[in-house]
């Protein structure tokens, strides 16, 4: 397997990012290629959609000690179900799958890139294989969702002062925003003393959670 391509996101840390791809589609991604695969040729035609697939490498995981069941933070982190009824990146192959909104293919100095929305990914991360979306056979209307269906989504209410809001360029704030809502905590997390901080666009912002509700109170560059 060759690694074809590199992805910028706004991530350097893996705390933060969204739990699947699409969840926040106002998160900005770059996919930048391999001197081998810096050709027009190879994306002749992909303009033509809107959304791929997008298979890439998970990094930091043990493939020695993997583990035959996880505990999904979608059940609160403490219900335990098989590995391959999850998506989570503890496997035993770090492969990763990501449907992702093609915003447009650009020809840069550095080659050919595509623009994305709605990346799960640390800045980074490998790709493995780019592939189109096709509606007529990867959506499903009548899919059920097992576990993943049967619980809430879980939003937090965000306050982020406007004058800390305004430290991020205009084009960054619906995103952190939306990834703050989101509830970037570890699920068996509760403590409101507690503070976290999610790095995010050259800076680390820094807020803690009462019940539903996230205050930020304090930005500071990384």
């Amino acid at each position: 397997m060759k690694i074809i391509a590199h992805i910028e996101t706004d991530f350097p840390e893996k705390f933060g990012i969204p739990r699947q791809s699409g969840l926040v589609e106002s998160l900005k991604a770059t996919i930048v290629f391999e001197p081998e695969y810096r050709t027009m040729d190879a994306f002749k035609g992909l303009e033509d959609f809107n959304y791929i697939w997008l298979l890439w490498q998970f990094e930091g995981t043990d493939r020695e000690h993997w583990s035959a069941t996880v505990k999904p933070p979608r059940l609160g982190g403490n219900t335990h179900v098989g590995v391959f009824a999850t998506r989570s990146p503890f496997r035993p192959n770090p492969i990763g799958l990501s449907s992702v909104k093609l915003d447009a293919v650009e020809l840069t100095e550095r080659g050919p890139v595509l623009r994305v929305s709605g990346a799960d990914m640390r800045d980074g991360t490998p790709i493995y294989d780019i592939k189109p979306y096709l509606r007529y056979v990867d959506s499903h209307p009548d899919a059920t969702d097992g576990f993943a269906g049967e619980t809430k989504e879980h939003r937090l209410q965000v306050d982020f002062p406007q004058e800390l809001l305004e430290i991020f360029p205009p084009e960054k704030r619906d995103a952190i925003l939306e990834v703050l809502a989101q509830d970037p905590r570890p699920a068996y997390h509760s403590d409101p003393e507690r503070r976290y901080g999610v790095a995010f666009a050259g800076y680390d912002v820094h807020f803690n959670v009462k019940e539903d509700h996230l205050t930020v109170f304090e930005v500071v560059s990384l």
